[in-house]
């Protein structure tokens, strides 16, 4: 990583196409009018990891867990994903189309340019296809580059509870296809967990993920280890994600394998647990690791990821260094566009963050603030957001 000072950034056609001294600049580039940016040009953020699409904040599950009720006995009451997904099968896609704009132009004015977006709480052809098509939507309208995931297989939803199997076998057969033909997703996750989907449950998604032409990712032990991290390796998923309950053996594999592990210390936080992933083991021995926010309704309401970054270095022992390339250069990897996001360099998107600092490791220092004040997006100016936007379930008509 190199730190330039009295730097300038030429953009054309959407794409970096000179980075170098501003003295240098004026004279390559006469005729150009140049923007005074102050404080400090980071890469455009990449968050790799979001359940962004969703629709009433799930508030008595953060009250439940104040009182001691653990992640899995909420979910067994009938909170947790299944209220979520109970809620998003009712709302009208209009709705559920501003609520996310909302929290997609937010997780924007906090730097991130790039957004993996997931689906997940439809857990039935109808309204999966129906968060995905939002998602489309999205990326037409708005200045963001979203990355879908189909994420079907988050949970089993009620209707399937003594059917399992017939519920795989909707994922696989009826889903899958439909989602890769009408190419509504980039990638295919599963949340591989003890008490959602096991490891053999996983692989079968993912292999029919892969035969019909997507690209893999998984939840891979977040509460408990379960041989999650190994699965990704053995089919060469993009990233695995979580990684709390990550074993020795799971951290050998992907130290290596290509494949990126994505840690979410947000979560974790939110969820009050006191096992983060192990960043340092993972670094050391050679893995590649990004960070996410995790953006959702029930564990991760983090709208910033350089809340997550601050996360990092206080909680999981990533130096300021590592923590800037896990939302950029490696999250990038961790979306299979590591040559087009995530650098300022000659032939990158133009995606840009300015950020009020005067030291380049103050993003990740100052806890909770909004230090950006500038975002481009294909090279193009967003607009600034001076007023705070909802992110509450209650849209205007």
């Amino acid at each position: 990583m190199e730190v330039l000072q009295a730097a300038a950034v030429v953009m054309e056609g959407g794409r970096i196409a000179w980075v170098g001294g501003q003295a240098e600049a004026r004279h390559r580039y006469p005729r150009l009018e140049p923007i005074e940016v102050p404080g400090v040009l980071f890469p455009g953020f990449v968050d790799c990891h979001t359940h962004a699409i969703f629709g009433a904040p799930r508030l008595d599950d953060h009250q439940r867990r104040a009182l001691g009720e653990s992640y899995q006995t909420i979910a067994a009451r009938g909170g947790g994903i299944l209220q979520s997904v109970r809620d998003v099968r009712e709302r009208p896609v209009e709705e559920l189309e501003q609520l996310a704009r909302q929290r997609l132009l937010t997780l924007r004015a906090h730097g991130s340019t790039t957004i993996e977006v997931k689906s997940g709480y439809g857990l039935d052809l109808e309204t999966e296809l129906k968060q995905l098509r939002v998602i489309r939507r999205l990326a037409e309208t708005e200045r963001l580059s979203l990355v879908p995931t189909f994420l079907g297989a988050h949970e089993v939803p009620p209707e399937f509870r003594s059917r399992r199997a017939s519920y795989l076998r909707a994922v696989t057969e009826d889903m899958v296809p439909v989602v890769a033909r009408e190419g509504l997703a980039a990638a295919c996750d599963v949340f591989c967990e003890p008490g959602v989907f096991s490891v053999a449950e996983s692989r079968t998604v993912l292999a029919a993920a892969q035969r019909h032409g997507l690209s893999l990712k998984l939840h891979a032990d977040e509460l408990e280890g379960s041989g999650g991290a190994e699965l990704a390796v053995e089919l060469e998923a993009l990233s695995a994600d979580h990684l709390a309950g990550v074993s020795g053996t799971g951290i050998q594999a992907l130290a290596a394998s290509h494949t990126v592990a994505v840690l979410l210390p947000a979560t974790m936080s939110f969820l009050g647990r006191q096992r983060q992933a192990p960043a340092r083991r993972l670094i050391e021995a050679g893995a590649a690791v990004a960070l996410a926010s995790d953006f959702n309704p029930g564990s991760s309401p983090t709208v910033g990821l350089p809340l997550v970054m601050s996360l990092a270095v206080s909680q999981l022992g990533m130096r300021h260094r590592e923590a800037l390339l896990a939302v950029t250069v490696n999250a990038a990897a961790a979306l299979g566009m590591a040559t087009d996001r995530g650098q300022i360099a000659p032939g990158f998107a133009a995606d840009l963050v300015a950020c009020a600092v005067a030291d380049w490791r103050e993003v990740a220092y100052w806890v909770g603030a909004n230090l950006v004040t500038d975002v481009w997006t294909g090279g193009f100016a967003c607009p600034r957001q001076t007023a705070p936007v909802s992110l509450a379930f209650n849209v205007q008509a």
